[in-house]
């Protein structure tokens, strides 16, 4: 059985992490109070005196193992002390997600693999070899098979590992992951922590950890011992890829770059294979099936010239023949001509395209595509261009219409279009992304035809459109908070809403994050420092909810160097302090508390020069709340004092006057809070009914969700000052608010703590029908970790 130490030292851990970035959620801030508890009953270090003690919580590692040898110590010395410690250690493992064993009923089994191409030929020789090393017994024992795949852009890398992973996923019944690492270049490249992140949720982690090291020793555990095929496609280099291996032996890695990847081969063992291009008999072969068979009476010696002018590169195949699939006019004879001409230097549509040297060799990649683009409308080339000026990372309707100027129906017909002639691939409905060579040749010809006054316009008229978007699901998902930007000015809070609306303008904000922080990249880089912050502003419900906390800060620097630029010239100077608020959130995600309140320090001194009382005041209240997570209580209390005297000075017409009366509640809310962990009770009550009453009386009417959070304090105060019978009369209450909202996941903590009191108050039975309506609640929500700590909860009841 593992130490007592050990089993300590890791629970600590698990719930300062959790407190600190939130992850544990109203169930972890509890299991983080009860070890301040404990851990102010086992006395100060030594030579502090008794009773002059300041708790903080323990971040480093150092601080960890202090605090875990402290309780450790209590214990050996007292039996009742030693059960509570154990109880807490068991309260502190429903924190740390752990993943269902394979072979039970509702272990995750992902299926993110792609469907395979069609139109597909050789490279049988690649199965024959990945089986071998699946056969070879002689291989490395405790590894997975790790397999690279390299060879020049458009060779097929991407339908090999892809049609190979297809063949191979009935050897490996616990899933297929896949990613593209987008490692064309590193501008466009994926971090390990981006893709972890999607490895994580496919196999339903309930809560993701903001840190790239932990996010990878939990891929890891949830992986360990599964047979599983993981497909790392396009990949920048070896650094991308080491985070992303999996331990298990019983794993396929199969890897596709452009690059060597030495390292991986040289330290993990990984066996490399280059591919090479077609054959011509091949290269033939492949044409023919993606012309089709309208296409198929061609003499084969054009046939022939035709796949020869390809050079065997599948891409330049598979281009070439989508041109001849789609256009009935446009003869084999026609198309090798074409090939042939653009071989021969002989520039018939006066394009210069890529290296002018006469002796160069030609590409047959940007052969076929040359042919293709000749065949569009102008109408179709303009619009193939305008999609190039920004890598995004795919091409959505809103962002070619407003690329190219065009009505989203116009947009939806020439995406249509140019997918057919293979110029794009539609990777989801409505949904598409150019191979970068592709992106690369639309670029080139962007640069040439339409110039950089151009490109910038499209850049602005994208951005626009999804700061609109993203607005507006912003304002849909936390209707009622503080908003800053002119977009919001020319937006409403509709007064009625359907059930689950917010949710859903959440799921369109999760779909299009990626575009987003690639917008505010490309706004950035065009100098348009007023969208960056804006569109950073408009995201702000997305990261709250959801984290993606890589994304989150590099998104938020940006936006806060652009504020920072803006404030010195003629831009909005609230903006600052605003982006500084969000940045100071996401480095609590990732557990680092110094920038945080760096970050919330620098945004109070940044309002307090433009005399922003709200923006202010707002950066004060974080920096109560973070203070507060670290057990820093008195600094809290008067930081949230602090914000109230800021919001009091606040008068009718003052920007975010209208803000102020519900700002000044949530305050309450938190002073009650501290109040009650302080054991000022009295104080606490008093507090909390303050900001109950109010929120019953904001002038646009009572605010339901948060009376439920008022009255979830209530429950915890009452119960902490030992009147079981009121904190369950505020708990019920609590359940009734959440319910009315349809907030499930605090619907489902509110449970938790009712069961918590009728087991306290003698009443299993109830408890028990508590702690089921819990469990079924967080499935609902697919919140595992959850519903697996109600269920366990429920076994201990039971025993």
């Amino acid at each position: 059985m593992e130490p007592l130490i050990d089993l300590v030292f890791s629970a600590v851990g698990t719930v300062a992490s959790g407190a600190l970035s939130g992850a544990g959620g109203e169930t972890g801030r509890r299991i983080s109070e009860r070890l301040h508890g404990l851990l102010g009953r086992a006395g100060s270090e030594p030579g502090t005196p008794s009773g002059q003690q300041v708790l903080v919580l323990p971040v480093t590692e150092h601080e960890r193992r202090a605090a875990a040898a402290q309780l450790v110590e209590l214990a050996r010395s007292s039996p009742e002390f030693a059960r509570e410690v154990r109880e807490w250690v068991r309260e502190a493992s429903w924190l740390a997600p752990r993943p269902v064993p394979a072979v039970a009923p509702g272990a995750s089994r992902p299926q993110m693999l792609p469907p395979a191409t069609a139109a597909f030929t050789d490279r049988e020789d690649v199965l024959a070899w990945i089986k071998g090393l699946l056969d070879d017994a002689g291989r490395a024992p405790g590894a997975p098979v790790v397999a690279t795949l390299t060879g020049q852009g458009g060779i097929g890398k991407t339908a090999t590992v892809v049609r190979c992973a297809h063949e191979l996923r009935e050897e490996f019944p616990d899933g297929v992951l896949f990613v593209d690492l987008a490692g064309a270049s590193a501008g466009t490249a994926l971090t390990p922590s981006e893709a972890l992140v999607r490895f994580l949720e496919s196999l339903k982690v309930g809560t993701i950890p903001g840190d790239e090291a932990r996010q990878r020793d939990l891929f890891r555990e949830y992986t360990a011992g599964r047979r599983m095929i993981v497909v790392l496609d396009n990949a920048l280099n070896d650094a991308q890829v080491l985070p992303l291996l999996p331990a298990s032996p019983g794993c396929l890695v199969l890897v596709s770059s452009r690059h060597r990847l030495g390292r991986l081969v040289a330290e993990h063992g990984a066996y490399p294979l280059t591919l090479g291009p077609l054959s011509t008999a091949d290269s033939v072969l492949l044409l023919r099936r993606v012309a089709g068979r309208a296409r198929s009476g061609a003499p084969e010696e054009v046939v022939r010239a035709v796949a020869e002018g390809t050079g065997g590169i599948p891409l330049a195949v598979c281009t070439t023949g989508a041109g001849l699939a789609v256009r009935e006019h446009l003869s084999w004879a026609r198309v090798a001509r074409g090939l042939s001409d653009r071989i021969d230097g002989t520039r018939q549509t006066g394009v210069t395209m890529g290296d002018t040297d006469p002796h160069a060799p030609a590409d047959p990649v940007r052969l076929a595509q040359d042919v293709s683009y000749n065949e569009l409308t102008p109408e179709c080339a303009a619009f193939y261009r305008a999609l190039a000026v920004w890598s995004w990372p795919t091409v959505t309707v809103l962002c070619a219409a407003h690329a190219a100027g065009v009505d989203e129906a116009r947009a939806r017909d020439m995406l249509e279009q140019l997918a057919r002639v293979h110029l794009l691939e539609e990777v989801a409905e409505e949904r598409y992304r150019f191979h970068d060579l592709a992106r690369a040749h639309a670029r080139e010809l962007a640069v040439a035809e339409d110039g950089e006054r151009r490109m910038r316009e499209a850049v602005r008229r994208v951005a626009i459109a999804y700061l609109r978007f993203a607005a507006a699901a912003d304002l849909r998902v936390i209707p009622h908070r503080w908003h800053l930007g002119p977009v919001y000015d020319r937006l409403t809070v509709p007064e009625h809403t359907e059930t689950g609306d917010g949710a859903r303008a959440l799921a369109q904000l999760r779909a299009e994050r990626e575009n987003l922080a690639a917008v505010i990249h490309a706004a950035e880089h065009h100098g348009y420092d007023d969208l960056v912050w804006q569109l950073c502003e408009a995201m702000w419900s997305l990261h709250l909810r959801l984290g993606f906390h890589a994304q989150w800060i590099e998104t938020h620097l940006r936006g806060v160097e652009a504020a920072r630029r803006g404030a010195e010239e003629f831009g909005d100077r609230r903006a600052l302090g605003r982006m500084l608020v969000q940045l100071a959130f996401a480095y609590m995600g990732v557990g680092d508390a110094d920038k945080a309140e760096e970050a919330l320090e620098a945004a109070a001194t940044a309002d307090a020069a433009c005399g922003h009382l709200r923006g202010r005041a707002t950066a004060v209240e974080a920096l109560g709340l973070l203070r507060l997570k670290l057990w820093r209580h008195d600094e809290a209390r008067h930081s949230f004092e602090e914000a109230l005297r800021l919001l009091g000075r606040i008068r009718e017409g003052d920007d975010g006057w209208q803000d102020v009366r519900r700002a000044t509640e949530l305050l309450k809310h938190h002073l009650g809070r501290v109040l009650a962990r302080e054991g000022r009770f009295p104080a606490a009550f008093e507090k909390l009914n303050e900001s109950l009453v109010g929120f019953r009386t904001l002038p646009g009417g009572a605010d339901t969700y948060n009376e439920g959070r008022v009255y979830m304090s209530l429950g915890e105060a009452h119960l902490g000052a030992g009147d079981l019978e009121l904190a369950l009369v505020c708990l019920d209450k609590a359940v009734e608010a959440m319910a009315t909202e349809g907030a499930g996941l605090q619907l489902a903590d509110a449970l938790e703590q009712r069961a918590e009191c009728h087991r306290r108050a003698g009443r299993p039975e109830l408890a028990a029908e508590d702690l089921r309506a819990a469990a079924a609640r967080y499935e609902k929500e697919e919140d595992g970790t959850g519903a697996r700590r109600a269920r366990e909860r429920l076994t201990a009841l039971a025993g």
